[in-house]
């Protein structure tokens, strides 16, 4: 049975804190709703001390973004594009378009059909987040959107160069320097300038990711988000440093970020929390990450890797570091994750900006139901059928027919007898369910 050594704060808590979230993002999408970009530039004004005739950036701007950016810099950027273009291509592959003669004159298919148009958010007031454009903007073009819309918020008072790089190369039509509520609300509900797209992708803060919740529906979206959340499932083959330093590389995204050590072994549990706290007081983040780790930090030792698994697959955390003498087994038995990073050669850093597997995740126990985002998110799955004799529609035609009866949907089951008369040459009155033969 797992113990807790420590627990992070109560769920209630939680859920006040959630509550005024909620309500302020309601109040923003209702002014946008109502004022358009009147209502964005005064958001941007008010939240990010931002001001703009047009929020789009100009071919000469995105230029001068670059210009600010060495040679070395760009490089970078681009190989961190090429992998993540690389593994999104690969996947792409893997899903084909189909159609088989399933009975004799009866085809059915799927296409896989790329969205018009994407609106992807690329985080950016506390730390210039520029992985964010490769995962989303990248991705989009490779699944064949037609346009995708970037926004990330001014950077020191100006667009963040590294983020404008990342989002011009990596194929964004259109680039918006806004943040926060304002910038999602506006690419969903559209402005006078802002042209509405049809999907929503990106992480971001709490109020990022509950405006996203709220206009679900209106748009789609890439998946429900909350703080990014980090799980280290180790044993006694690492050390206490090495855990401390992937808890606390997680936790470094903000305040209410999770970071969880899930272990076997009670002295690795409590080396760790020794190195935490010596960590904590040196890294320049430390101040953040040492806040996520007092109220969300989490320490808990299992009885086994059996106990371990269970825990792991109950927490359903968004990225899971495994460094084991068993890491193969729990690629295996684990079925609740975002993303899994086997063996202490890699870590969520890597998956996080550059080796090509996508960081956006899903949070808060969603890895239950859905995986992150990927090329598969941008691209409709859309149903055909076609029937190609007289003799296949009869054949359908008498099943479906009965069946409509059976539900009591007389004209459903006209669509059906209409083709018996005509392509059957039976004699069924209309509206009158065919008799079996």
């Amino acid at each position: 049975m797992a113990r807790w050594l420590k627990r992070g704060i109560d769920e209630s808590e939680r859920r006040d804190i959630d509550r005024g979230v909620r309500d302020t993002v309601e109040e923003v999408i209702r002014q946008i709703e109502r004022d358009g970009d009147a209502a964005v530039r005064a958001l941007s004004v008010k939240f990010d001390g931002w001001d703009r005739e047009d929020y789009r950036l100009s071919p000469s701007e995105i230029e001068a973004c670059l210009d600010q950016l060495t040679p070395g810099d760009l490089d970078d950027i681009r190989f961190a594009q090429s992998q993540v273009r690389n593994f999104a291509e690969i996947q792409r592959a893997s899903m084909r378009d189909v159609e088989e003669e399933t009975l004799p004159g009866v085809f059915l298919g799927h296409k896989h059909i790329p969205m018009d148009s994407v609106g992807c958010y690329v985080p950016g007031g506390k730390y210039p987040l520029l992985a964010s454009a490769h995962m989303s903007v990248v991705t989009a073009k490779v699944a064949g959107v037609g346009r995708v819309v970037t926004c990330a918020p001014p950077f020191g008072g100006k667009p963040a160069p590294a983020i404008v790089a990342a989002q011009h190369l990596a194929g964004a039509d259109e680039i918006f320097v806004l943040g926060g509520i304002q910038a999602v609300a506006a690419m969903a509900v559209g402005t006078a300038s802002i042209k509405p797209v049809d999907m929503l992708v990106g992480p971001g803060n709490a109020f990022v990711a509950e405006a996203k919740r709220q206009l679900f529906g209106r748009v789609g979206i890439d998946l429900f988000a909350g703080p990014t959340e980090t799980l280290v499932i180790a044993d006694d083959t690492v050390d206490g440093e090495l855990c401390a330093v992937d808890l606390l590389g997680q936790a470094e995204h903000g305040p209410n970020s999770p970071a969880i050590l899930l272990t076997t072994s009670e002295k690795l549990a409590r080396d760790t929390l020794a190195e935490v706290a010596r960590l904590v007081a040196v890294m320049p983040t430390g101040k953040v990450a040492g806040t996520a780790w007092e109220n969300y930090g989490q320490v808990i030792v299992a009885d086994g890797y059996d106990d371990m698994l269970g825990v792991a697959n109950e927490l359903a955390s968004e990225h899971v570091q495994v460094m084991t003498d068993r890491d193969e087994w729990f690629l295996r038995h684990m079925t609740n994750y975002g993303a899994l990073f086997l063996g202490p050669r890699t870590n969520v850093a890597y998956g996080d900006k550059v080796i090509g597997t996508n960081h956006t995740l899903p949070t808060m126990k969603a890895a239950r139901y859905t995986g992150g985002l990927w090329v598969g998110k941008f691209l409709k799955t859309c149903t055909y059928q076609r029937v190609t004799s007289d003799a296949a529609s009869t054949m359908v035609g008498e099943y479906c027919s009965r069946l409509c009866m059976l539900e009591g949907f007389s004209g459903h089951a006209e669509q059906a007898n209409i083709r018996l008369r005509r392509y059957g040459r039976q004699n069924v009155a209309p509206y009158t369910a065919a008799r079996r033969g």
